[in-house]
């Protein structure tokens, strides 16, 4: 019997026989998927919300039967996303990253967004900024146009001519329209500014007109189309405009400026506390280290996983 007591192997057997009990006596353990909860609970502010969503589309209150629908129809979606979650359906899943990446930003740019600044505030931060807000100058003109697919080679030669004969002439003398070609668009613009005529005529067309004295016929001048005489007959030089005048656009400006910086500080503390393994060469086997980037003037979309 003592020989017995001190076998190793029955001292193996009793252990476990102890372990075995314990482990029936124990509350069964969590399984691979978290059960959700059975108990959906909605708000008096929900309810309003719904009441209220359904009235900004239909303009009037629900009735008894449209509330219960509205109500059915959100207790299936928490339903649903309970059991997706339970399933694990979220993970790596790249849609719900992105969106989850999302609310962070908009959490940061919230607080940026909590404070109402001061008109003296605004004051300061546009006399900085002034630039940003400054208006183009805007011109009149009227255009002849010679066709390149008409006339080919000939057309700069023909404008050039042209200008001769109008030398000293009105502009709206109905000689000059002889001269020249039907034109798809206008043949007059009023008050447009140089970016108008670039997306219209092309960049090079809207930097020489720019330049152009008002008053007489110029040119020739290209563009996409082929060449033209051009005559500016108003000229409203660009200006940067009062504080008064804008204010409404600086608080805006403003407001996203501070938005992006505050995104910018939220994601350069969050991005400093990880560290992200980036695979080395095929004949290495360390994984290189990247480090956190410079601060961000504007917050990129997280993405791809990174560990601590």
């Amino acid at each position: 019997m003592t020989r017995l007591l001190r076998e190793p192997l029955l001292h193996f057997l009793l252990i476990g026989a102890l372990l075995f009990g314990l482990y029936g006596l124990a509350p069964p353990g969590p399984l691979t998927t978290v059960a959700p909860s059975k108990e959906i609970r909605l708000s008096l502010d929900e309810i309003n919300q719904l009441t209220q969503l359904f009235q900004s589309q239909w303009r009037r209150a629900p009735t008894p039967q449209e509330l219960q629908r509205l109500v059915e129809t959100k207790v299936e979606q928490e339903i649903l996303y309970r059991e997706a979650l339970a399933m694990g359906l979220d993970k790596d899943d790249e849609i719900v990253k992105r969106r989850m990446a999302q609310k962070m930003q908009f959490l940061a740019e919230d607080v940026a967004a909590a404070r109402e600044p001061t008109t003296d505030e605004l004051k300061a931060w546009f006399e900085t900024n002034s630039a940003k807000f400054a208006q183009p100058p805007r011109l009149g003109l009227r255009h002849l146009y010679f066709s390149t697919d008409r006339r080919g080679v000939r057309a700069r030669e023909d404008a050039q001519q042209a200008l001769v004969q109008l030398a000293g002439q009105p502009v709206d003398t109905q000689a000059a329209a002889a001269l020249a070609d039907p034109f798809m668009f206008q043949d007059y613009y009023r008050d447009r500014s140089p970016e108008f005529l670039g997306k219209e005529f092309g960049a090079p067309f809207a930097v020489a007109v720019a330049k152009l004295p008002p008053g007489s016929w110029q040119g020739p001048i290209e563009s996409g189309f082929g060449w033209h005489l051009v005559f500016v007959d108003t000229v409203v030089p660009g200006r940067v405009p009062a504080f008064e005048e804008v204010e409404a656009d600086v608080r805006a400006a403003w407001l996203r400026e501070q938005k992006a910086l505050a995104w910018a500080k939220s994601y350069k503390t969050m991005r400093e506390s990880y560290t992200v393994l980036l695979p080395g060469p095929p004949d290495e086997s360390a994984a290189t280290s990247l480090n956190p980037p410079a601060p961000l003037a504007k917050g990129p979309e997280p993405s791809g996983a990174v560990s601590k």
